[in-house]
């Protein structure tokens, strides 16, 4: 890996900024993933945490034990390791859904706005692995990419006050679960009873940044033996 492809700035007295691109990509999605590896291997206890991104890695260090000028040796050291390609290391994940009308309000308004059929909206949801590539917005919200090119869909002009904890959506190219009730403007297909976020649990989430999610189809009632909630 050349370095002039990637760069680094300072983001605070105590974190680092490392920029691949500025792009939705496998490939650069990979390098953050392997970059991640590396420096946790490389810094070690100076790492107080790092969080991937889509194209970027924020490298949070301790001020007591090194600083930005030892930091940044250390990661353009341990970055010339970096291999480009789509090397996947990250687990694979199946959630179940439960899609319907009920559960997924806005899945007739794909459906009538791509003139197909609602049954073909889930087939093809179902039919993609998805790479996880950032988690943010709220902790356990996984953004996950890319979906089918033809059930991209714009985010609602006016979002909802409160969508349901555990809603699968859509909003242009990603996919993504609600881990919480909360306000939002993404298209609404299904339900996933997996709870995406749990700090009485370890992982705390059950996806991290590199992951490949693939969605299962499970009718009501396997939705509620799951623990899920209409």
């Amino acid at each position: 890996m050349n370095l002039a492809q990637y760069h680094l700035t300072i983001a605070s007295e105590n974190a680092l900024m490392l920029y691949f691109d500025q792009r939705i990509d496998p490939a650069i999605s990979a390098l953050v993933q392997q970059a991640c590896l590396l420096i946790r291997a490389e810094l070690t206890d100076d790492v107080i945490d790092l969080l991937p991104s889509y194209a970027s890695v924020l490298v949070i260090f301790n001020p007591l034990t090194t600083d930005h000028y030892r930091i940044q040796a250390q990661l353009q050291h341990c970055l010339k390791q970096l291999q480009n390609g789509e090397n996947h290391s990250g687990k694979r994940v199946e959630l179940p859904v439960y899609y319907s009308e009920e559960s997924g309000p806005d899945l007739a308004l794909i459906a009538h706005t791509k003139n197909i059929s609602i049954d073909e909206v889930i087939q093809r949801h179902q039919a993609i692995s998805y790479r996880v590539y950032a988690i943010g917005f709220a902790p356990g919200f996984a953004y996950l990419g890319e979906v089918d090119p033809l059930l991209q869909m714009p985010r609602l002009a006016t979002p909802r006050a409160k969508v349901p904890r555990g809603a699968v959506a859509i909003a242009d190219r990603q996919t993504a679960v609600y881990p919480a009730q909360s306000p939002g403007g993404w298209n609404l297909i299904g339900l996933c009873p997996v709870k995406m976020f749990n700090p009485h649990t370890k992982p705390v989430m059950p996806v991290a940044v590199g992951d490949e999610v693939r969605f299962v189809a499970i009718d009501k009632a396997e939705f509620l033996r799951l623990g899920g909630e209409i």
